[in-house]
């Protein structure tokens, strides 16, 4: 079986974006890693509620922190999506060895994970919005990588 994309969110701070995401990952076959600390516990009830029975079915990962998370992903290209980015998400070729990583949903990620990331990449929006809520942005996304990877 083909390896596929996995997604990382850093420290996220919302359970219930996260608990959709995991329900997105786990209906994809994608593999999700949480790099700590969250800001939440993981029997968080919206977590749960968002997630629902799909949170079984979910590939999930902890790292405790962004060190443990480096030392895991041993040479994998590490894609960040970002606002600080000017590449497109459409107009990029992901491999079935990508991370894709999400920031905070209150902070984005530090300069020193910008600096980690292989490829950065943002979602165009209209000048007057700010952004995306998280598991939008990471829906979009992965369905893009999942379109090209899959055909």
């Amino acid at each position: 079986m083909q390896s596929l994309p996995r997604i990382a969110l850093y420290q996220p701070d919302i359970p219930g974006n996260t608990g959709t995401i995991l329900r997105l990952a786990a209906c994809l076959g994608l593999g999700v890693d949480i790099i700590e600390p969250a800001g939440f516990r993981f029997d968080d009830k919206v977590l749960k509620r968002a997630g629902m029975d799909y949170l079984e079915l979910a590939s999930l990962a902890r790292h405790k922190d962004w060190q443990a998370f480096e030392d895991w992903r041993s040479g994998r290209r590490l894609v960040l999506l970002t606002t600080g980015a000017e590449l497109a998400y459409t107009d990029f070729s992901y491999r079935c060895d990508d991370i894709l990583l999400f920031g905070r949903e209150s902070a984005g990620v530090p300069q020193e994970v910008h600096k980690c990331a292989d490829a950065r990449l943002v979602i165009p929006l209209v000048k007057e919005a700010r952004s995306l809520n998280l598991a939008i942005s990471v829906a979009m996304v992965a369905g893009e990588a999942m379109r090209q990877i899959r055909g």
